[in-house]
């Protein structure tokens, strides 16, 4: 995964992931940001899928560990001014919007907690660990890219990206169970009297609807808070992330309409739904 080129010429980075995320919140809210800071984004958005892909895969544990080390040192290679080929392109935009190494290395960190074993109902706190790492990292890099000043971005990559990943897991626990995954923590299914760590078992148990209370309420504060921060800011400089923000709220309250108890449909938002987001966010 590591010695492949990702980015061959300066359109690339859009072009290599369109196919995958053309339909996507992601896609349709970095299409409208100017050039050079879309482009900056969908070498993020490469580098996340990249990484994730290599935690993902159903590969020996081993191999995905050292795939995943291998990337720590690409990015040691590129702060070091000594680039990998694959990762060359993305110089220009490290430098323009003084993006860091730690949160790219935050990233592959949060990508490995999933590798040496299945993660099953960590504790609150390795929770918050892994969100950090997986979802307000990215959002770390990407405050930089929209522009946002130091303090306001930091706090906007806390709150949203924290909203983002919370409502993911809310939504995914079907299909995280299905491959032996469960990320509502320990404490919140204690707290509703389910003992297992059994993804399944837990996915069935009639108490789910509760032990799914409390990250809802996190949720639900995260996105507050992450409304004040883009509220006052420059609108044309958080138009980005408000309407991801938008799309991924649309999803939680979506979920709180259908429940948590079985039978579980997808949520999905509708085509006219998204379009409606994009027209009242993109345009200043």
């Amino acid at each position: 995964m590591s010695s492949t080129s990702t980015a061959p010429h300066a359109a690339a980075p859009e072009a290599n992931v369109q196919g995958v995320a053309s339909g996507s919140s992601f896609y349709a809210a970095m299409r409208i940001l100017p050039r050079e800071q879309r482009d900056a984004m969908f070498y993020i958005y490469s580098f996340c899928r990249q990484v994730d892909d290599i935690a993902d895969s159903d590969g020996p544990r081993p191999e995905r560990l050292k795939a995943l080390d291998q990337w720590r040192r690409d990015i040691d290679a590129l702060y070091a001014g000594k680039p990998p080929q694959h990762l060359c392109d993305y110089v220009p935009s490290v430098k323009r919007f003084g993006l860091r190494r730690e949160d790219f290395i935050a990233i592959i960190d949060g990508m490995e907690m999933d590798v040496p074993a299945d993660i099953r109902a960590p504790d609150a706190r390795t929770l918050d660990l892994y969100c950090d790492r997986v979802a307000s990292a990215v959002g770390r890099l990407s405050v930089r890219v929209f522009g946002l000043g130091e303090e306001d971005g930091i706090l906007l990559a806390h709150h949203l990206g924290r909203a983002l990943q919370l409502t993911n897991i809310l939504r995914d626990i079907d299909e995280d169970a299905g491959i032996g995954r469960l990320y509502l923590p320990r404490e919140s299914l204690n707290a509703a009297g389910i003992m297992s760590n059994d993804p399944l078992v837990v996915a069935s148990d009639p108490r789910l609807p509760r032990a799914c209370e409390g990250i809802l309420k996190q949720a639900r504060d995260h996105f507050a808070k992450s409304n004040d921060i883009m509220a006052r800011n420059s609108r044309r400089v958080v138009r980005a992330p408000k309407i991801m923000s938008e799309y991924y709220h649309a999803i939680l309250e979506k979920l709180v309409e259908r429940g948590f108890a079985l039978p579980r449909k997808p949520v999905r938002l509708s085509k006219a739904a998204k379009i409606f987001i994009l027209i009242r966010y993109a345009f200043i």
